[in-house]
């Protein structure tokens, strides 16, 4: 070899390694996949604990999902802040790339009885571990469904009149 790029005699492109997803391509992938099963979300909802979920959506029961998403190692096993997202769902699953090594979800400090485990690129999903149900008090599944609906009013809003949400005072 002479450190040149590979390539093939059929391209005059360089070949190069696969891009690692985003994690918009996993939230796509994975938001294709629940509208397949009738669960609607939408990407970065704050929660009132000052965290930010990735996505959280609604299933046809009413039910409360969050996901929340990891594209690099280190960011997986650096994030002690996801069991705060509990407390506002449902069903809680890690969302990550293929590539991803996933035998750090598979640790009790991971809940795998608990978590479950979606995986996604750009265009589809697959659970490969669904979440077990940790239901939530009516009272906190009744705000939750209105403070996601109200948010999803309000970006839609933000579509048809970005000036109308420019004059709305709660952001």
């Amino acid at each position: 070899m002479d450190g040149r790029p590979i390539s093939s005699p059929d391209s005059p492109m360089p070949l190069a390694a696969p891009l690692a997803l985003a994690a918009g391509d996993v939230a796509r992938g994975i938001g294709r996949l629940f509208a397949r099963n009738d669960i609607w979300c939408l990407p970065e909802v704050p929660l009132r604990n000052g965290r930010r979920a990735d996505l959280m959506g609604i299933d046809a029961k009413g039910l409360v999902v969050i996901v929340e998403i990891k594209v690099a190692r280190a960011d997986l096993l650096g994030d002690a802040k996801w069991p705060d997202y509990l407390d506002y769902c449902d069903r809680f699953f890690w969302g990550l790339p293929p590539g991803l090594d996933r035998t750090p979800l598979e640790s009790e400090a991971y809940r795998p009885g608990t978590c479950g485990v979606i995986v996604a690129d750009g265009y589809d999903a697959e659970i490969l571990r669904p979440a077990a149900l940790e239901p939530l008090a009516a009272a906190r599944r009744k705000t939750q469904v209105e403070h996601l609906a109200r948010i999803a009013m309000r970006r839609h809003m933000a579509l048809l009149d970005p000036l109308a949400t420019a004059l709305d005072s709660h952001g």
